[in-house]
């Protein structure tokens, strides 16, 4: 063989093509979180901003302190604390109190993740586990909303921000009804479900409807999520499938009683649906691997959603629905794993 003539190489799997680590991937999810972060702080003012930090803290400070408990090297530079801490702080009011979002972060972390042997050996969402907790125990603060866009957010904190452990937190409707006027305290979903009132989509889309912190902009959270998609670290499939069967359950929930049931739009836009679609339901340790179990988990996660929406007793049903479809995960792997290559003739002889 001349010197000119190609080489050829034969390996076994797997065939790395790139170069891509956890902390890569990691870091690039943090950054699609930024900007609706900083949304964030500019709808809620100093309350988002140091709950947001507070819960980040404590999921940093979790996972270091799980590290040493379990004697092993600090997992801090793989970024999925600092992740875990961003997401959970998004899916929260921005109300919250402080110590309870400590709290959430703690459980999000020594629970949903720690327990569990760490980073890609967890079967639930942390942060989702982290705020089933804190919905679970704090059931009151999880539901009392704020107005976005308060005048003074940027000079004074809410006034539940600052509640001492284990206190009722004070009566903040008459202190949002000072601030902005005809504020109803209840997001679209709960207006829709309690006073059938369909919030306009240009208020979902721009963020001027109440909602938890990171839920306000349905648009900006498209447009990081189609940040990660073109660079590859996230299979576009996933929120694709949830959305789709979430907008079709939708329609044809709407074509049988059109007066009942919201247009397939308001359901994409309100909630947590949009945030839980494209950073949720698309991690990639809790999600199946395989082409059609990734179509399936997440047609299974928008139907739920609309279920629990529609017929159970909360008004949200996003975050069981991803839970229940990270429960599912392992089974959809199982059932549809491609055929390898030339079984199907083996079996035939």
């Amino acid at each position: 063989m001349s010197k000119s003539s190609p080489r050829i190489e034969l390996r076994t799997s797997p065939h790395v093509v790139k170069g891509v680590g956890v902390e890569r991937i990691m870091f690039n999810v943090v950054l699609a979180l930024l900007p609706i972060v900083l949304f964030s702080i500019w709808q809620f003012g100093l309350s988002a901003l140091a709950l947001i930090l507070t819960i980040t803290l404590s999921c940093v400070l979790t996972e270091r302190l799980m590290n040493r408990l379990a004697g092993t090297a600090s997992t801090l530079s793989d970024w999925s604390g600092t992740i875990t801490g961003l997401l959970l702080a998004l899916t929260l009011p921005p109300s919250f109190p402080l110590w309870m979002g400590a709290v959430a972060g703690f459980i999000a972390i020594a629970l949903g993740k720690s327990l569990f042997g760490g980073i890609g050996f967890n079967v639930f969402n942390p942060a989702l586990v982290g705020r089933a907790f804190v919905q679970a125990a704090f059931p009151v603060s999880i539901s009392t909303w704020v107005p976005a866009y308060a005048p003074k957010r940027f000079v004074e904190f809410i006034p539940t921000t600052w509640t001492v452990p284990f206190m009722t937190p004070p009566d903040i409707g008459a202190w949002a009804k000072a601030v902005v006027d005809g504020f109803t305290g209840a997001t679209p979903l709960a207006r829709w479900k309690f006073e059938h009132f369909v919030t306009a989509p240009h208020d979902l889309l721009t963020g001027a409807a109440t909602a938890s912190a990171g839920e306000t902009s349905a648009v900006l959270i498209l447009i990081c999520g189609l940040y990660l998609a073109v660079r590859g670290f996230m299979d576009w499939r996933i929120p694709a499938a949830v959305l789709g069967s979430a907008a079709l359950t939708a329609w044809l929930f709407q074509l049988g009683n059109p007066i009942r049931f919201p247009d397939p739009l308001f359901v994409l836009l309100s909630g947590g649906l949009m945030i839980g679609a494209v950073f949720m339901a698309t991690d990639m340790v809790t999600s199946p691997v395989t082409p059609k179990g990734v179509w399936i988990y997440g047609a299974i996660i928008g139907v739920v959603t609309v279920m629990i929406r529609y017929f159970g007793g909360l008004t949200e049903g996003v975050m069981y629905a991803i839970l229940i479809g990270n429960a599912l995960a392992p089974l959809i792997d199982q059932y549809t794993q491609p055929k390898v290559f030339g079984s199907a003739g083996r079996k035939k002889a």
